[in-house]
Parts: C-alpha cells; structure tokens; sequence
C-alpha cells in the first residue's frame, strides 16, 4: 500500500516537490518489502541509494530548474494514451500475479548466522576504498550543484 500511494503521488501531483517525496515514500516501501523478504541488507541499501542519494540528486534538480521554464511542453493529450497504458499494466499485473500464484516457492532457511556479516566484514575490509571514491564523487556532486543553483538564480 506504501508503494502503491507513494507512486500515485509521484504520478498525479502537480508540483515537483511532492512528486519527489512520493517518490521517496514508495522507494521507502520497497525497502520494507525487502526487509520482510528477510533481506535487511539490501533493505539498507535501498535507503541508503534511493531514499537518500537519489531522492536528494532529484531534490537538487528540481532547485536548480528555472521555474519559469515550460520549453517544450504540449497541452495537448493523447486519446489513446491512458487507455493503452492502462491496459498494458493491466497486462502486465495479471501475468505477474499469475506468475506469482503459480510458482513453487522455497522456503528461506532460518540459519543462526547470516550472510550480512560476511557481507558487512568484505565491505570494510576488502572493498573500503569504493565507499571512500564513492562518498568524495557524491560530496563533490553536491557542492557542484549548490554551487550551481546558487549562480544560477538571481
């Protein structure tokens, strides 16, 4: 339900902020799908990716565009547009309910020890460097773009 209505209100609002916080509410629900799919890990990172980075980096974006600018823009609709969409989900919901109905699926073993501290031990050890150049480009990205919408509006 979290997904489905931080979709709606990323889809239907008419102001860019609320569509980036709706967006922000339905990648927060797929991180609770994957955490009830006992997968607190990923669950993490689906915060830490998309609720944070992603959604700050759209944030940024729509700072930095000019509110005056409707370049391109058309009033005008297309008839068939909301039908054909409309049922081209309706297509592809049916045949993953289906799909979902009819597939065997294996019970997740309930092991004391986890996979997250293997995981957790190779990130800091192993592979510290990429969360270091990874920090610095977003850190860079971020001054750029205050730097940027700060020159860029009068």
């Amino acid at each position: 339900a979290i997904i489905i209505i931080g979709a709606i209100i990323a889809t239907t609002s008419k102001r860019l902020v609320r569509c980036v916080a709706g967006l922000a509410v339905s990648f927060t629900g797929v991180a609770g799908v994957y955490y009830f799919l006992m997968s607190p890990f990923i669950a993490m990172m689906q915060m830490l990716i998309y609720v944070g980075a992603v959604s700050i980096l759209i944030a940024f974006a729509v700072m930095m565009a000019d509110p005056e600018d409707h370049t391109g823009t058309s009033n005008k609709a297309n008839i068939l547009a909301s039908p054909l969409g409309a049922s081209v989900g309706a297509v592809i919901f049916a045949a993953l309910a289906i799909l979902g109905v009819k597939t065997e699926w294996q019970k997740f073993p309930n092991e004391g020890s986890s996979d997250i501290e293997q995981i957790g031990m190779a990130l800091l050890t192993s592979h510290s460097m990429v969360f270091e150049v990874i920090s610095l480009v977003l850190l860079m990205a971020i001054i750029g773009a205050l730097v940027l919408a700060r020159k860029g509006r009068s």
